[in-house]
């Protein structure tokens, strides 16, 4: 389902572009379908090469194993630089995973009403920097992971956890970071980061999770594979 939303996505953006092409060029409806056709050849980087088992097409290029450490040591020296206010505020955290991936753990109550999944006016900001950098290093993919606390329904928290990554997911889209180096899953109230009994309203462990993991030549597919256990 994820996939199928995220084809849509850049479908729609692929047309809009087609179709700002001046009515009047005798060659519209060949930019047009150019147009389509680049979009969709990033998406197909969802595909597995058979031969390789490696996901292809979805990033510009691939990391050697040995540039990983210091591209992603990069990116996170850049992301505590543009999110040092928020970071003092105690609004997210950024953490070094293993195999040199990145987690900002952005608190949800920061970013969304009560049970809702609308962006917050006030957090479109912190998005927008956390693309800005992320749109600079598009040697990575990038999984959007919604997390609830355990007051309410399982069943509800798991939806409200989705809508959320989904929301995420797509202002980052909105901000030029290509929906095909995006993944998005909702985890519910299964990875509490604080452990706590059932029906606990403990805010920390409302939140957003972005995990960014660096693609590296001949391990291509580990980007892919969704972050581990991300609870406490």
């Amino acid at each position: 389902m994820t996939h199928i939303r995220h084809l849509s996505v850049v479908l729609v953006t692929a047309t809009a572009v087609g179709l700002s092409a001046c009515a009047s060029d005798p060659n519209r409806d060949t930019k047009r379908g150019a147009a389509i056709g680049a979009v969709l050849g990033a998406v197909a980087g969802h595909q597995v090469d058979g031969d390789k088992g490696r996901y292809i097409g979805a990033v510009v290029g691939a990391l050697a194993g040995g540039a990983a450490g210091n591209y992603m040591d990069k990116q996170r020296k850049e992301l505590e630089q543009k999110l040092a206010a928020e970071a003092a505020r105690d609004e997210l955290q950024i953490v070094q995973l293993s195999g040199d991936a990145l987690k900002i753990g952005v608190a949800s109550d920061i970013s969304f009403e009560t049970n809702s999944a609308t962006l917050q006016s006030g957090a479109l900001n912190t998005f927008a920097k956390i693309a800005n950098v992320l749109k600079d290093y598009d040697k990575t993919v990038i999984h959007v992971v919604g997390h609830t606390d355990s007051t309410g329904s399982a069943q509800y928290n798991q939806s409200l956890s989705e809508r959320r990554a989904a929301a995420v997911s797509t202002f980052l889209a909105s901000q030029g970071v290509p929906p095909s180096r995006v993944r998005e899953e909702g985890r519910g109230e299964r990875e509490l980061l604080i452990r706590t009994g059932d029906n606990v309203n403990e805010a920390r462990n409302r939140r957003v999770d972005i995990i960014i993991k660096p693609v590296i030549e001949g391990q291509e597919n580990q980007a892919w594979t969704p972050p581990p256990y991300l609870g406490g």
